[in-house]
């Protein structure tokens, strides 16, 4: 895929470098990633995804702008308080980068739907804030053969992991929370900052993958704002996952 005068131009602190170069643009400019949730994550996510080049985003998210979302959500203002986020975001993408194609899917991801809308894409980054949602598209990607870049943060610590097969997401967490009832900042709080990194940092590893710079996979990646550092821990795959272990013969 041929990149246009003004595209070498736009990109062009990312071709000179040797990791990178024209072969890396080019694969950002073929892909398409669904990106789940258009909130805090997402408003880190999805400005470093459309800046770098991405050919298509898909932005999916079922709710409104509130004013106490505006604190760590800077792609939206004042005056779409109301407005639809996939909407909102999808056009702030294509603002952004013009070469960019941004499609807005106004509707909430679960099982029953999640392998529908992510098929055809080539990676899914997703910011979701439940465990349920985060279950059903880490299923769905295993079953697509999706890779999955899985991000979360809440009060001052946040985790992102690129999760190709096995491990899974549901290997990290378990079976557990296949539900919608667990913490999140609107009770626990979070510092507006750390959605941001935690997204950004998201796209990054997405955009590793997607120009195949090395193999980021089987790592979860752990920020610690309080403390100011990172660490990563290895993931290992559980047999028995019932997403994308082989249980144990019986007899």
């Amino acid at each position: 895929m041929s990149l246009s005068d003004a595209e070498l131009e736009r990109y062009a602190r990312q071709i000179v470098l040797p990791k990178f170069g024209g072969v890396g643009q080019q694969k950002l400019k073929a892909a398409s990633i669904a990106v789940i949730g258009a909130g805090g994550i997402g408003s880190g996510a999805v400005p470093a995804l459309a800046a770098a080049g991405i050919g298509k985003l898909t932005i999916i998210d079922d709710d409104v702008v509130d004013r106490s979302n505006l604190q760590r959500q800077p792609i939206f203002r004042d005056d779409q308080v109301g407005g639809e986020k996939a909407m909102l975001a999808a056009r702030f993408a294509m603002a952004l980068n013009p070469h960019v194609e941004a499609v807005a899917r106004e509707r909430r991801i679960d099982a029953g739907n999640a392998s529908e809308l992510l098929e055809g894409h080539d990676l899914v980054l997703d910011g979701s804030d439940n465990f349920a949602t985060r279950l059903a598209v880490s299923d769905a990607c295993v079953g697509l053969g999706i890779p999955l870049v899985s991000a979360a943060a809440v009060q001052l610590q946040g985790q992102v992991g690129l999760f190709r097969g096995a491990p899974c997401y549901r290997c990290f967490v378990g079976d557990a929370f296949d539900s919608e009832d667990c913490d999140n900042c609107a009770e626990l709080g979070v510092l507006g900052a750390l959605p941001l990194t935690v997204g950004s940092f998201a796209a990054l590893m997405a955009i590793r993958a997607i120009a195949g710079m090395g193999e980021d996979s089987g790592k979860l990646h752990l920020l610690d704002a309080d403390q100011l550092s990172w660490r990563a821990i290895p993931l290992p795959a559980d047999p028995g996952c019932r997403a994308c272990g082989v249980p144990p013969q019986s007899g």
